[in-house]
């Protein structure tokens, strides 16, 4: 009889599976194609079957999505959730006058506002200043605490002793990142990894002193120490690089992702090209700073937006694989596409755009389970009305979201 109840109480208690579901869009894109007519089934986290006239069962629910094109869950690959807008609050201020808990509970709002715009997940570059908050934010949404998208996590940023910042010419004030160099940044790596990271950040150039241009802070082989310990460890690594020197240590010693390379000359995306070394340009980030000092939008854009778009065309012109990021932080969470607009502004095309904020992130990140509309993979989609093919501002009216086969935004 015990058993019996028990099993009784278990049927009871657990919750009816969810019924399959039918997106019926316009077209779908698939990650590297555009399909008219095609429909997408998904049953459980999970799709398992897309493509023209599917075969649903009975009892699948349909939706209708007329006008539409449904994608792959769209993949920020530079975000930083406990930042918010510079113009708001300076940088500075953040990390030295905001507590971790004030920045937490930001970072949540963030993190929701994130994937109401339909980013299914997020590659997070470094805390800035809030220790190992990240990893408590990914549990929380992990476990369904709190909304918000995949995250894949950096934790604390390593830096160059003395290179990065607040700076304070009287007393050590608390860094934005932990500093480490020669030996002990193996030892860095291996303590960011152990404390939750899925990936490690190094910055490969800053600025020494305020006012300064931005110069190389690790050797070459300091880099490549630090990625054999990452790789070791299954982790990539993602390098801040600007300048063409850093950039061609990084590449050379093996980093995965250099992000932003506004500095970047024909030979060093040549050598990012032949390692496979992949870029993120971050153009929508130097695009919201130019504006906070006062630049209106309007062309010509100023000296240093031009100097970013004409680097991004020479990766562009040389074949480097493309990241997808816009250093969100620095501008408003879930307003992610403008970096999608930035980089077809200075010279992508607009499939080429969709395939790096879909397929290309996920080929670049290792996300074998995403990224594409095909059976077996997530069930991360969103839906936007028109065809962003043909007008690309499309990914910014965004109608539904799914992610995991759950549907968390219908409009």
């Amino acid at each position: 009889m015990r058993t019996l109840v028990t099993a009784l109480f278990a049927v009871i208690a657990s919750p009816a599976a969810a019924a399959p579901v039918l997106l019926q869009p316009d077209r779908v894109w698939d990650g590297e194609a555009m399909h008219s007519g095609w429909q997408v089934l998904v049953d459980g986290q999970r799709i398992v079957a897309a493509g023209p006239n599917l075969a649903a069962p009975a009892d699948a629910q349909r939706i209708a999505l007329p006008g539409q094109t449904l994608l792959p869950g769209f993949i920020e690959g530079h975000s930083h959730l406990l930042l918010h807008p510079y113009d708001k609050t300076p940088w500075d201020d953040q990390v030295l006058k905001e507590s971790e808990a004030y920045r937490v509970a930001r970072a949540v709002t963030h993190a929701r506002a994130t994937l109401m715009a339909g980013f299914t997940t997020v590659r997070d570059l470094g805390t800035e200043g809030a220790g190992t908050a990240d990893v408590g934010l990914k549990r929380a949404i992990n476990e369904g605490h709190v909304p918000g998208p995949r995250m894949i996590i950096a934790t604390r940023a390593i830096v160059a002793p003395g290179s990065y910042a607040p700076k304070n010419d009287a007393w050590a004030v608390p860094q934005g990142a932990e500093e480490a160099d020669g030996p002990n940044l193996v030892s860095a790596v291996r303590r960011q990894i152990g404390a939750g990271a899925d990936l490690v950040k190094l910055y490969g150039d800053y600025r020494w002193r305020p006012g300064e241009g931005s110069r190389p802070t690790f050797s070459q082989a300091e880099i490549a120490a630090a990625v054999a310990a990452a790789h070791d460890a299954g982790r990539p690594v993602a390098v801040h690089a600007n300048t063409a020197e850093a950039m061609r240590r990084a590449s050379a010693a093996g980093v995965d992702v250099i992000e932003h390379g506004g500095e970047g000359d024909a030979a060093t995306f040549a050598l990012m090209a032949k390692n496979r070394t992949g870029l993120c340009p971050t153009l929508a980030a130097g695009e919201a700073i130019a504006r906070y000092r006062g630049w209106n939008g309007q062309e010509p854009a100023p000296a240093d937006i031009q100097d970013d778009r004409a680097a991004f065309q020479l990766a562009l012109k040389a074949g480097v694989p493309i990241c997808m990021g816009g250093d969100v932080g620095v501008f408003a969470h879930g307003e992610n596409a403008r970096e999608m607009l930035a980089m077809a502004k200075a010279g992508m095309g607009n499939a080429g755009v969709l395939a790096a904020a879909t397929a290309g992130n996920a080929r670049l990140f290792g996300l074998a389970d995403r990224g594409r509309i095909a059976p077996g993979l997530l069930a991360d989609l969103v839906a936007v009305t028109g065809d962003p093919l043909a007008d690309l501002n499309a990914v910014t009216q965004v109608r539904l979201v799914m992610k995991g086969g759950e549907t968390v935004r219908r409009d």
